[in-house]
Formats: C-alpha cells, sequence, structure tokens
C-alpha cells in the first residue's frame, strides 16, 4: 500500500488517466474528487462490495422455468 500526503487542492495521479484531488479535509472526513475515464468504474467499497454479492445471488439462481417463461410471453402478445 502506497500511503501519502496531501493538501486540500493537491492531486496524485494514477496510470496517466486517473486523477484524484483532495477537496477537502475537516472533522476526520476527506472528501475527494475522482476524474477518470467513463470506461472506468468508480465504486466506494461498500458499494463495490454490494455489487459483487447481487452478482453471485443471481448467478446461484441459474434454475429458470422454461414454461412459465414461454406463458409470460405468450400473454404478452
Amino acid at each position: 500500500m502506497l500511503i501519502l500526503t496531501r493538501k486540500k487542492g493537491e492531486s496524485i495521479v494514477i496510470d496517466e488517466n486517473i486523477e484524484i484531488t483532495i477537496i477537502e479535509s475537516s472533522d476526520g472526513k476527506v472528501k475527494l474528487g475522482i476524474d477518470a475515464p467513463k470506461t472506468i468504474e468508480v465504486h466506494r467499497s461498500e458499494v463495490k462490495q454490494s455489487i459483487e454479492e447481487e452478482n453471485k445471488k443471481s448467478q446461484s439462481n441459474k434454475n429458470i422455468d422454461f414454461s412459465t417463461l414461454k406463458n409470460l410471453m405468450k400473454n404478452n402478445k
């Protein structure tokens, strides 16, 4: 883990295309600005973990009742 000290308005650059800027720091909290290409997903760690858990749940529900699906499709026509 790399540990850096930055002041308000200062930034770090990752891989030449992601810039993280210190916007504010007070009361033990830091507000960051993250400038990254739209192709790179940026999430808080707890949100990323929640997404991964939901993806695992959806993968475990692979037993699809195709007869029910066919009936639904017929009824929507």
